[in-house]
C-alpha cells in the first residue's frame, strides 16, 4: 500500500463520498415522512457505507482485502445509484438534484476503479 498514505482521511475519494453522504442526509430531510424507513433510510444507509467501507479496507493492512472493501464500497455506489433514480421517478428529487448526486456517485465511482487498479498492481 501506498506509504505516502497515512490515513483513510488523506484519501480524496473518501473525502469526496463523505461530501455525498452529508449532501445525502441533508436532500433526504425533505423526503416524505413515511419514507424514513424506507428509501430515506436505504440512501443514507447506502452513501454512507462507501467512505465506511473505504476506511475500513484501507486499516485492513493487506491489499487483499483492502481491494475487496474497495469493491464492496462501489457496491454500495451502485446501490445509491439506482435509489436516487426511484426517489427522482416517486419525484421526491428534482432532476436538478438527481443529476448533480448522480454526477457525484460517478465520479467517485470512477475514483473508486482507479483505487482498485491501484491494488493490483
Amino acid at each position: 500500500m501506498d506509504d505516502k498514505i497515512i490515513s483513510f482521511r488523506d484519501l480524496s475519494v473518501w473525502q469526496k463520498s463523505m461530501d455525498l453522504s452529508v449532501l445525502i442526509y441533508k436532500i433526504t430531510d425533505n423526503f416524505p415522512k413515511h419514507e424514513i424507513y424506507g428509501l430515506t433510510s436505504q440512501m443514507r444507509r447506502s452513501s454512507s457505507a462507501i467512505p465506511c467501507n473505504i476506511a475500513e479496507g484501507r486499516m485492513r493492512g493487506t491489499r487483499k482485502e483492502y481491494a475487496r472493501f474497495v469493491n464492496i464500497a462501489f457496491s454500495s455506489g451502485v446501490e445509491l445509484e439506482t435509489q436516487i433514480e426511484l426517489a427522482r421517478r416517486l419525484k421526491y428529487l428534482t432532476d436538478q438534484e438527481a443529476e448533480q448526486l448522480v454526477d457525484l456517485v460517478t465520479e467517485i465511482m470512477k475514483m473508486l476503479n482507479g483505487l482498485q487498479g491501484s491494488l493490483r498492481d
